[in-house]
């Protein structure tokens, strides 16, 4: 039997889109823009190391990450946050970050907090995984508007002491998934300054923020030293997937104080899958790899642009500071959706799929989100389609 904690999930979490769009799938051209799978080419030689350590895979891997890729990866959050990371007790490799941010949340997240039900914070709209840790741990979601009105990021400062001290975790991911808005330094010592306040601590998804316009997004880990704040404050999660283009490749990691890590590591030592030897191995590579991140980089910086140019003239655009997506303003998500698909073969996700109802409002219904990750020529044919059929 299904639980019945798990029978209300969003709209997202099923096929429903799939089915709906099948129902009414056109002829012709079809541009997929509703998945973040990432197209752009990744490192010829990652296949070549893998190949070259093949006899790896007849052994068991080291369940936290072998000291080659612990170390690469301390190694690369030092160049790009200028923060020193034990290699040893700081960091756990992950098999993507989405099960970094399930398991964190089993690992962390108390049965009580002053002697009631946890609660955890997150964006409303938000990634899924986040909202079924929350259920899996028994702890009481509260979804907090991520909207225009709060710069597209969780205003929790405004929410009721008597919450904020039941509070276990709250996630925030920035660069955002949807809507592309980045967390400044004021951003992140204003909320690190609450959760020191209501002892919580800050789950920051941090993997989309090798992809950005102009200036790097700050990390919540970087901001949390330069204040000096409880070194179990804030836990990280990055991932390969969308910085170097490999989202098959299952790599990430989670970072952290030391007694956070250890209390993740002692749970995935019982219920984790760790990466094999080989993907361990092109793993440490590819962090410790800059130059293809940057070129990486510069083709989202092409994108953004034609994106721009593209919708300059819709009323309510704005192109995202970072991230691969656009949060198009469509009236009802849903309808436009299916109106795109139907007349012109571009499949885009409803913005309320990745949003929730609070007090009959969903602050995602009226949005698209689009995935700017097929090939330059493919998603400009795709957004001006998008445009003329519903803009024009």
């Amino acid at each position: 039997m299904f639980p019945e904690r798990f029978s209300n999930l969003p709209a997202y979490a099923f096929p429903r889109l799939r089915a709906l769009l099948d129902h009414h799938a056109p002829g012709g051209d079809v541009v997929h823009m509703t998945i973040g799978e990432p197209k752009h080419a990744f490192p010829a030689w990652v296949a070549d190391i893998i190949a070259e350590n093949a006899a790896g895979f007849g052994r068991y891997p080291p369940n936290d990450g072998a000291p080659e890729l612990l170390d690469a990866i301390a190694g690369y959050f030092g160049r790009r946050f200028g923060v020193s990371l034990d290699a040893a007790t700081q960091v756990m490799a992950l098999n993507g970050t989405r099960e970094g941010l399930y398991n964190a949340a089993m690992a962390l997240c108390p049965e009580e907090v002053r002697g009631k039900r946890p609660v955890v914070l997150m964006p409303n709209p938000f990634y899924q995984v986040y909202m079924i840790a929350a259920i899996s741990v028994g702890a009481e979601p509260v979804f907090v508007p991520a909207t225009e009105a709060t710069g597209h990021l969780p205003d929790c400062t405004g929410l009721a002491p008597e919450l904020l001290d039941r509070v276990a975790i709250a996630y925030v991911c920035s660069p955002s998934n949807p809507q592309g808005a980045v967390a400044d330094e004021a951003y992140w010592r204003e909320l690190i300054a609450l959760a020191e306040k209501h002892d919580f601590r800050i789950f920051a998804d941090e993997c989309y923020c090798e992809i950005y316009r102009d200036t790097p997004p700050p990390g919540a880990m970087q901001i949390a030293r330069q204040m000096g704040a409880d070194p179990e404050r804030v836990v990280v999660f990055h991932s390969l997937s969308k910085r170097s283009n490999l989202p098959g490749l299952r790599s990430g990691f989670v970072a952290g104080g030391p007694e956070c890590i250890a209390r993740i590591r002692q749970l995935r030592a019982y219920s984790g899958a760790p990466l094999p030897l080989p993907i361990q191995i092109a793993s440490a590579r590819v962090w410790g790899c800059d130059e293809h991140v940057a070129e990486n980089r510069s083709l989202y910086q092409e994108k953004y642009a034609i994106a721009d140019e593209i919708f300059g003239g819709v009323p309510g655009y704005a192109g995202p500071e970072a991230g691969f997506f656009l949060w198009l303003p469509a009236g009802n998500g849903e309808e436009a959706a299916l109106k795109a698909w139907t007349e012109t073969g571009v499949r885009v996700l409803p913005g309320a799929y990745l949003g929730r109802d609070v007090d009959g409002v969903n602050p995602a219904q009226e949005f698209i989100r689009v995935a700017l990750v097929a090939p330059k020529e493919e998603m400009q044919r795709g957004l001006i389609r998008l445009r003329d059929c519903l803009y024009d």
